[in-house]
């Protein structure tokens, strides 16, 4: 049986990933990325009353708020969600290689926010080794709350998008792989 570490936010997207890799037979650990003090524990909570629903019996949460407000001052800020995802893979990927999992799944689609263009993704991509399955990818919202509903976990990851905290407001939707890694040459983690 394949295994795989499920990055597991607090919103609706993942949880319906995970169920999609689950009916495939695949086994999931979740790693949830905390950004308490920015956030409340709101999204850990959420994200560990989805993995209960799922079935997931094993989630490893890893608080990184040090390293994300690192990328909002040393860094060009429209870059901050490419970044921060390659952080999250980047740690991932190492949690991934300890708990023997053969891949990452992600809740990411295409298009439906800044990070999740396809010159961003592959970006991001670029960041780790390991295969990165995004089970959701041609997914639209709607079709995404509908699964979430009949799963039962809409009324649990419902609610506002906290990752987005220290975002910026006008984010880059085309960032080039030469542009992040100068901006990464920067960061001391």
């Amino acid at each position: 049986m394949k295994k795989g570490l499920l990055l597991l936010s607090g919103g609706i997207d993942s949880p319906i990933a995970a169920k999609l890799m689950l009916d495939r037979g695949v086994e999931i650990i979740a790693v949830h990325f905390s950004n308490e003090p920015f956030t409340n524990d709101e999204p850990e909570v959420k994200s560990k009353k989805a993995a209960k629903i799922l079935g997931i019996k094993k989630v490893i949460v890893k608080n990184i708020s040090k390293q994300l407000s690192t990328l909002t001052k040393d860094c060009y800020h429209k870059f901050y969600f490419v970044l921060s995802k390659r952080l999250m893979f980047r740690l991932a990927e190492k949690i991934a290689h300890e708990e023997g999992c053969d891949f990452l799944i992600s809740g990411e689609n295409l298009g439906q926010v800044s990070s999740q263009t396809l010159q961003n993704l592959s970006v991001i991509d670029q960041a780790v080794k390991i295969p990165i399955l995004r089970p959701l990818l041609t997914y639209d919202k709607n079709e995404i709350i509908k699964i979430a509903h009949k799963i039962d976990t809409f009324e649990v990851s419902k609610g506002p998008e906290m990752c987005c905290v220290l975002g910026p407001s006008r984010p880059a939707t085309g960032a080039s792989l030469e542009q992040i890694e100068r901006e990464e040459a920067k960061l001391s983690f």
